[in-house]
């Protein structure tokens, strides 16, 4: 058996015990929801540490899941459980940062659409963190990076996520990448 029949049967495994622990945690069963929390909370954590911080992560992540045992019942099942649950967890996210932006723009007159460059830490001697990296970039190309670079979402998909058009997508990528490449230099 070759590694790639591995994968697909682990994932496949892994759908099959959501399909049916999602069942029984909508009928009031929260220890099959814990099952669900268990598989799932590493890979949420992770996205909501990329597009925020380390720091609101724990929280965020927690939301999440509190938001998904609420809204269990609307979980059709015409797609894997686990994509239904990161669609809920970026679009909570994005409302997160929208929050924090309009906050932000009360007491700050700088341009949004400006990404300015990331610095380079101090100590050029210490190991490289690729998500402290990631975490120099400006919000709206962190949330571009991260989706496309690191979950896999296209240009089209992340445009109707953000509201913005996908050539813009494109170009806050593009200005992500060269400001990771110059502070990775």
């Amino acid at each position: 058996m070759g590694a790639a029949t591995l994968i697909q049967q682990t994932i496949a495994g892994v759908a099959d015990q959501d399909q049916a622990d999602v069942r029984l945690a909508r009928d009031g069963d929260t220890a099959a929801f814990e099952r669900v929390y268990r598989r799932h909370t590493a890979r949420v954590h992770a996205l909501c540490s990329r597009m925020l911080s380390p720091e609101e992560a724990d929280d965020l992540t927690q939301e999440v899941f509190i938001r998904a045992w609420q809204k269990l019942a609307l979980f059709r099942g015409e797609s894997a459980f686990g994509t239904w649950l990161h669609r809920l967890a970026v679009n909570l996210i994005l409302a997160k940062r929208q929050t924090f932006a309009a906050r932000r723009s009360r007491f700050d007159g700088g341009d949004v659409d400006v990404i300015p460059l990331a610095a380079r830490g101090q100590r050029p001697d210490l190991r490289v963190d690729v998500d402290a990296a990631i975490r120099t970039l400006p919000p709206g190309a962190r949330d571009v990076f991260v989706l496309h670079d690191v979950e896999g979402y296209t240009h089209e998909e992340i445009a109707g996520l953000l509201n913005v058009t996908a050539g813009t997508s494109k170009s806050q990528l593009h200005r992500a990448r060269m400001s990771l490449r110059k502070y990775l230099g």
